[in-house]
């Protein structure tokens, strides 16, 4: 969980692989966009920043956090390296948020587990918006950068592994 210590846009970049080789797909939902956006353009700004071409980023867009996973499964089928999954789930009067992001960090673990091209989880759940704009590019940095360079060094552990 990120505190008040901790900004998820602040790294060590010199221990970034240069992205210039690799292939990105990055699924994005459409649900809550002004989190989901903020979150892309993190993810997208470091990729780029740290080599990768704008013409080997891949996006789609799907309905919601639940629609992540078949996303990311048919996104791994398009020769990328990493697949990125973007999404927010924001706690509300009911228990669907639980079984959302239940199933959504299963759903992703599953793929991960099953094939061979890693898919990132760069979906943010939390109690409240304000929780959410803190995190894609508020006070709490952008949790699409740290995705992003997630993504790097697993395409790197999968190139060399």
């Amino acid at each position: 969980m990120a505190t008040a210590n901790h900004n998820l846009s602040v790294y060590d970049k010199t221990t970034i692989p240069n992205a210039n080789k690799f292939r990105f797909g990055i699924v994005v939902s459409e649900w809550n966009p002004s989190i989901t956006e903020g979150l892309y353009q993190g993810a997208y700004n470091t990729l780029i920043e740290h080599g990768a071409q704008p013409n080997n980023i891949v996006r789609w867009n799907v309905p919601g956090s639940f629609e992540l996973i078949y996303g990311c499964k048919k996104m791994q089928e398009q020769l990328v390296n990493v697949v990125i999954a973007i999404g927010s789930v924001i706690q509300g009067e009911t228990k669907h948020f639980d079984f959302v992001c239940e199933a959504v960090a299963q759903g992703i673990k599953d793929l991960n587990v099953a094939e061979e091209t890693p898919v990132i989880f760069c979906v943010l759940t939390d109690n409240t918006m304000q929780q959410a704009i803190d995190r894609s590019g508020g006070k709490h940095g952008n949790k699409g950068t740290e995705a992003a360079v997630a993504a790097i060094k697993m395409a790197e552990l999968r190139k060399n592994s």
